[in-house]
Protein backbone atom coordinates (compact mmCIF):
# COMPACT_ATOMS: atom_id res chain seq x y z
CA UNK A 1 0.00 0.00 0.00
CA UNK A 2 1.73 3.24 -1.21
CA UNK A 3 1.68 6.22 1.04
CA UNK A 4 -1.25 7.78 -1.41
CA UNK A 5 -4.32 5.35 -0.74
CA UNK A 6 -3.33 4.60 3.34
CA UNK A 7 -6.36 4.84 5.40
CA UNK A 8 -6.82 8.45 7.04
CA UNK A 9 -7.08 7.57 10.52
CA UNK A 10 -8.52 10.34 13.37
CA UNK A 11 -7.16 9.50 17.17
CA UNK A 12 -8.57 11.18 19.91
CA UNK A 13 -7.10 10.85 23.18
CA UNK A 14 -3.54 11.68 23.33
CA UNK A 15 -2.32 10.41 27.20
CA UNK A 16 0.53 8.27 26.71
CA UNK A 17 -1.03 5.35 25.25
CA UNK A 18 -3.04 7.80 22.88
CA UNK A 19 -0.25 9.15 21.74
CA UNK A 20 1.95 5.95 20.69
CA UNK A 21 -0.80 4.86 18.88
CA UNK A 22 -0.67 8.20 16.96
CA UNK A 23 2.53 7.95 16.58
CA UNK A 24 2.12 4.22 14.96
CA UNK A 25 0.27 5.75 12.70
CA UNK A 26 2.12 8.35 11.51
CA UNK A 27 5.53 6.24 11.10
CA UNK A 28 3.24 3.59 9.07
CA UNK A 29 2.31 6.38 6.86
CA UNK A 30 -1.25 7.02 7.83
CA UNK A 31 -2.60 11.03 7.51
CA UNK A 32 -3.27 11.00 11.26
CA UNK A 33 -5.28 13.95 12.68
CA UNK A 34 -5.33 14.24 16.12
CA UNK A 35 -7.11 15.70 19.11
CA UNK A 36 -6.74 16.29 22.49
CA UNK A 37 -8.43 18.42 25.36
CA UNK A 38 -5.37 19.76 25.83
CA UNK A 39 -4.26 21.15 22.49
CA UNK A 40 -0.38 21.45 23.76
CA UNK A 41 -0.41 17.72 23.72
CA UNK A 42 -0.66 17.43 19.95
CA UNK A 43 2.66 19.51 19.09
CA UNK A 44 5.06 16.38 19.48
CA UNK A 45 2.93 14.66 17.09
CA UNK A 46 2.17 17.73 14.56
CA UNK A 47 6.48 18.19 15.04
CA UNK A 48 6.47 13.71 13.39
CA UNK A 49 3.51 14.96 10.61
CA UNK A 50 0.13 14.53 11.92
CA UNK A 51 -2.15 17.28 11.97
CA UNK A 52 -3.75 18.80 14.65
CA UNK A 53 -7.80 19.40 14.42
CA UNK A 54 -9.14 22.49 16.34
CA UNK A 55 -12.13 20.81 17.43
CA UNK A 56 -13.61 17.14 17.84
CA UNK A 57 -15.82 17.54 14.81
CA UNK A 58 -13.01 18.49 12.79
CA UNK A 59 -11.08 15.98 14.30
CA UNK A 60 -14.12 12.92 13.88
CA UNK A 61 -14.55 14.35 9.84
CA UNK A 62 -10.94 13.93 8.89
CA UNK A 63 -11.31 10.10 7.63
CA UNK A 64 -13.27 6.90 7.90
CA UNK A 65 -11.63 5.92 11.01
CA UNK A 66 -11.79 7.13 14.02
CA UNK A 67 -9.60 6.08 17.12
CA UNK A 68 -10.27 7.07 21.18
CA UNK A 69 -7.74 6.40 23.30
CA UNK A 70 -9.60 7.86 26.43
CA UNK A 71 -9.75 6.54 30.10
CA UNK A 72 -13.66 5.54 30.12
CA UNK A 73 -16.41 4.78 27.98
CA UNK A 74 -18.29 7.72 29.99
CA UNK A 75 -15.42 9.64 29.00
CA UNK A 76 -15.19 8.64 25.38
CA UNK A 77 -19.14 9.34 25.24
CA UNK A 78 -18.54 12.90 26.77
CA UNK A 79 -15.73 13.90 24.27
CA UNK A 80 -17.41 12.81 21.16
CA UNK A 81 -20.81 14.16 22.36
CA UNK A 82 -20.04 17.85 19.99
CA UNK A 83 -19.44 15.46 16.94
CA UNK A 84 -22.47 12.69 17.36
CA UNK A 85 -23.86 13.77 13.83
CA UNK A 86 -20.36 13.57 12.57
CA UNK A 87 -19.57 9.97 13.36
CA UNK A 88 -22.93 8.35 10.68
CA UNK A 89 -20.95 5.95 8.34
CA UNK A 90 -17.47 6.41 9.92
CA UNK A 91 -16.12 3.60 11.96
CA UNK A 92 -15.28 4.15 15.70
CA UNK A 93 -12.92 2.01 17.57
CA UNK A 94 -12.42 2.61 21.35
CA UNK A 95 -9.77 1.83 23.10
CA UNK A 96 -9.99 2.37 26.81
CA UNK A 97 -10.96 0.76 29.72
CA UNK A 98 -14.19 -0.03 31.63
CA UNK A 99 -16.88 -2.80 32.03
CA UNK A 100 -18.58 -4.76 29.56
CA UNK A 101 -21.79 -2.93 30.33
CA UNK A 102 -20.16 0.11 29.55
CA UNK A 103 -19.48 -1.41 26.20
CA UNK A 104 -22.41 -2.26 25.32
CA UNK A 105 -23.60 1.14 26.24
CA UNK A 106 -20.77 2.56 23.95
CA UNK A 107 -21.78 0.97 21.21
CA UNK A 108 -25.51 1.29 21.46
CA UNK A 109 -24.85 4.85 21.64
CA UNK A 110 -22.23 4.85 18.48
CA UNK A 111 -24.76 2.50 16.63
CA UNK A 112 -27.35 5.08 17.40
CA UNK A 113 -25.61 7.64 15.32
CA UNK A 114 -24.94 5.58 12.50
CA UNK A 115 -21.47 4.68 13.30
CA UNK A 116 -20.26 1.76 13.21
CA UNK A 117 -18.42 -0.11 16.18
CA UNK A 118 -15.59 -2.02 17.54
CA UNK A 119 -13.96 -1.98 21.15
CA UNK A 120 -10.52 -2.91 21.67
CA UNK A 121 -8.53 -3.27 24.36
CA UNK A 122 -4.00 -2.85 23.97
CA UNK A 123 -2.60 -5.61 25.58
CA UNK A 124 0.69 -3.81 26.61
CA UNK A 125 2.64 -0.71 27.59
CA UNK A 126 2.30 2.48 25.23
CA UNK A 127 6.00 1.51 24.36
CA UNK A 128 5.36 -1.74 22.61
CA UNK A 129 2.72 -0.35 20.49
CA UNK A 130 3.95 -1.21 16.72
CA UNK A 131 5.46 -3.93 17.42
CA UNK A 132 5.14 -7.52 16.23
CA UNK A 133 4.29 -9.26 18.90
CA UNK A 134 1.93 -7.04 20.44
CA UNK A 135 -1.59 -8.16 21.49
CA UNK A 136 -4.51 -5.77 20.76
CA UNK A 137 -8.02 -7.56 20.23
CA UNK A 138 -11.53 -6.26 19.44
CA UNK A 139 -14.68 -7.02 19.23
CA UNK A 140 -17.84 -5.81 17.75
CA UNK A 141 -18.99 -5.57 13.83
CA UNK A 142 -16.81 -8.18 12.08
CA UNK A 143 -17.10 -5.74 9.19
CA UNK A 144 -15.13 -3.14 10.37
CA UNK A 145 -12.36 -4.99 11.48
CA UNK A 146 -12.18 -7.03 8.28
CA UNK A 147 -12.14 -3.73 6.39
CA UNK A 148 -9.20 -1.88 8.88
CA UNK A 149 -7.59 -5.08 10.01
CA UNK A 150 -3.92 -4.16 8.17
CA UNK A 151 -4.58 -0.58 9.49
CA UNK A 152 -5.22 -1.80 12.82
CA UNK A 153 -2.07 -4.03 13.03
CA UNK A 154 0.06 -0.81 12.13
CA UNK A 155 -0.51 -0.73 16.22
CA UNK A 156 0.11 -4.37 17.08
CA UNK A 157 1.01 -7.72 14.99
CA UNK A 158 -1.33 -9.83 16.92
CA UNK A 159 -4.21 -8.22 16.36
CA UNK A 160 -7.69 -10.37 16.82
CA UNK A 161 -11.38 -10.38 16.72
CA UNK A 162 -13.09 -11.94 19.66
CA UNK A 163 -16.92 -11.81 17.98
CA UNK A 164 -19.51 -9.60 17.00
CA UNK A 165 -20.68 -8.74 20.60
CA UNK A 166 -19.33 -5.79 21.52
CA UNK A 167 -18.86 -6.21 24.86
CA UNK A 168 -15.95 -9.02 24.45
CA UNK A 169 -13.38 -7.31 24.38
CA UNK A 170 -14.22 -5.32 27.85
CA UNK A 171 -15.02 -8.68 29.08
CA UNK A 172 -11.94 -10.22 28.31
CA UNK A 173 -10.05 -7.11 29.22
CA UNK A 174 -11.52 -7.15 33.09
CA UNK A 175 -11.17 -10.81 33.30
CA UNK A 176 -7.13 -11.35 32.24
CA UNK A 177 -6.26 -7.85 33.63
CA UNK A 178 -7.56 -9.47 37.01
CA UNK A 179 -4.42 -10.88 36.99
CA UNK A 180 -1.80 -7.52 37.39
CA UNK A 181 -2.27 -5.87 40.87
CA UNK A 182 -2.61 -9.66 43.05
CA UNK A 183 1.23 -10.58 40.88
CA UNK A 184 2.25 -6.98 41.36
CA UNK A 185 1.32 -6.82 44.85
CA UNK A 186 3.08 -10.15 45.71
CA UNK A 187 6.13 -8.71 43.96
CA UNK A 188 5.96 -6.27 45.85
CA UNK A 189 5.56 -7.60 49.22
CA UNK A 190 8.62 -9.64 48.20
CA UNK A 191 10.47 -6.75 47.40
CA UNK A 192 10.19 -5.62 51.26
CA UNK A 193 10.54 -8.82 52.40
CA UNK A 194 14.52 -8.64 50.44
CA UNK A 195 15.16 -5.44 51.73
CA UNK A 196 13.98 -6.13 54.68
CA UNK A 197 17.36 -8.51 54.71
CA UNK A 198 19.56 -5.84 53.82
CA UNK A 199 19.31 -6.85 50.09
CA UNK A 200 18.76 -5.31 46.80
CA UNK A 201 15.30 -6.11 44.64
CA UNK A 202 17.20 -6.22 41.25
CA UNK A 203 18.55 -9.40 42.58
CA UNK A 204 15.28 -11.41 42.60
CA UNK A 205 13.89 -10.03 39.34
CA UNK A 206 15.38 -13.47 37.72
CA UNK A 207 13.67 -15.74 39.96
CA UNK A 208 10.20 -13.65 40.02
CA UNK A 209 10.65 -13.98 36.55
CA UNK A 210 11.06 -17.50 35.90
CA UNK A 211 8.20 -18.14 38.68
CA UNK A 212 5.86 -16.14 36.29
CA UNK A 213 7.23 -18.11 33.23
CA UNK A 214 6.24 -21.61 35.81
CA UNK A 215 3.18 -20.37 36.25
CA UNK A 216 2.47 -19.65 32.93
CA UNK A 217 2.87 -22.69 31.93
CA UNK A 218 0.26 -23.82 34.00
CA UNK A 219 -2.72 -21.99 33.04
CA UNK A 220 -4.10 -24.38 30.08
CA UNK A 221 -3.54 -26.96 32.49
CA UNK A 222 -6.15 -25.10 34.91
CA UNK A 223 -8.17 -23.71 31.97
CA UNK A 224 -8.77 -27.09 31.21
CA UNK A 225 -9.60 -28.39 35.09
CA UNK A 226 -12.01 -25.92 35.15
CA UNK A 227 -13.78 -26.18 31.52
CA UNK A 228 -14.16 -29.88 32.69
CA UNK A 229 -15.20 -29.15 36.37
CA UNK A 230 -12.62 -31.94 36.97
CA UNK A 231 -10.30 -31.22 39.69
CA UNK A 232 -9.08 -34.39 40.97
CA UNK A 233 -5.70 -34.53 39.10
CA UNK A 234 -4.08 -31.81 41.75
CA UNK A 235 -0.62 -31.06 41.20
CA UNK A 236 -0.87 -28.70 43.78
CA UNK A 237 -3.77 -29.03 46.36
CA UNK A 238 -6.03 -26.49 48.01
CA UNK A 239 -4.89 -28.07 51.22
CA UNK A 240 -1.37 -27.42 50.01
CA UNK A 241 -1.81 -23.69 49.64
CA UNK A 242 -4.26 -23.72 53.19
CA UNK A 243 -0.75 -25.02 55.08
CA UNK A 244 0.93 -22.24 53.07
CA UNK A 245 -0.30 -19.48 54.80
CA UNK A 246 1.06 -20.14 57.76
CA UNK A 247 4.50 -19.72 56.22
CA UNK A 248 3.12 -15.81 55.05
CA UNK A 249 2.45 -15.17 58.35
CA UNK A 250 6.03 -16.66 59.48
CA UNK A 251 7.22 -14.14 57.00
CA UNK A 252 5.25 -11.23 58.17
CA UNK A 253 6.62 -11.51 61.74
CA UNK A 254 10.26 -11.86 60.76
CA UNK A 255 10.32 -8.80 58.38
CA UNK A 256 8.00 -6.56 59.65
CA UNK A 257 6.05 -6.66 55.83
CA UNK A 258 2.61 -6.22 55.64
CA UNK A 259 0.94 -9.14 54.80
CA UNK A 260 -2.89 -8.25 55.41
CA UNK A 261 -3.63 -8.28 52.08
CA UNK A 262 -3.42 -11.50 51.58
CA UNK A 263 -6.09 -12.68 54.15
CA UNK A 264 -8.66 -12.45 51.94
CA UNK A 265 -6.89 -15.12 49.55
CA UNK A 266 -6.42 -17.95 52.73
CA UNK A 267 -10.05 -17.55 53.19
CA UNK A 268 -11.16 -18.24 49.81
CA UNK A 269 -9.02 -21.41 49.99
CA UNK A 270 -10.21 -21.64 53.43
CA UNK A 271 -13.58 -22.14 51.99
CA UNK A 272 -12.58 -24.31 49.17
CA UNK A 273 -11.51 -26.97 52.00
CA UNK A 274 -14.62 -26.55 53.92
CA UNK A 275 -16.58 -26.77 50.41
CA UNK A 276 -15.04 -30.39 50.09
CA UNK A 277 -11.96 -29.13 48.07
CA UNK A 278 -9.23 -30.00 50.37
CA UNK A 279 -7.58 -32.65 48.14
CA UNK A 280 -8.62 -30.72 44.44
CA UNK A 281 -6.15 -28.54 42.49
CA UNK A 282 -6.14 -25.23 43.49
CA UNK A 283 -7.98 -24.28 40.27
CA UNK A 284 -11.41 -25.35 42.08
CA UNK A 285 -10.75 -22.41 43.88
CA UNK A 286 -13.21 -21.31 40.72
CA UNK A 287 -15.91 -23.15 42.13
CA UNK A 288 -16.14 -20.84 45.06
CA UNK A 289 -15.90 -17.53 43.48
CA UNK A 290 -19.01 -18.10 41.49
CA UNK A 291 -22.07 -17.03 42.90
CA UNK A 292 -25.08 -18.83 42.57
CA UNK A 293 -27.13 -17.63 39.93
CA UNK A 294 -29.70 -14.69 40.72
CA UNK A 295 -33.43 -16.09 40.66
CA UNK A 296 -36.21 -14.32 38.81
Amino acid sequence: MTAKNMTPVTVIGLGSMGTALAEAFVKAGHPTTVWNRTAARAAPLVAMGARHAETVEEAVTAGPLVVTCLTTFDDTRLALRPAGASLHGRALVTLNSGSPAGARETAAWAVGHGARFLAGAVKNVPSAVGAPDTLLYYSGDKAVFEEFETTLKVLGGDTVHLGDEADLAALYEMAVGAMLLPALVGFFQGAAAVQARGLEVNTMVRFAGTWLDMIKSLLPIYAEEIDSGDYTGAASSVNLFLAGAAHDDDLAGETNVDTAWLAPLHDLVRRAAEAGHGDHSISALTEVLRKPARQP
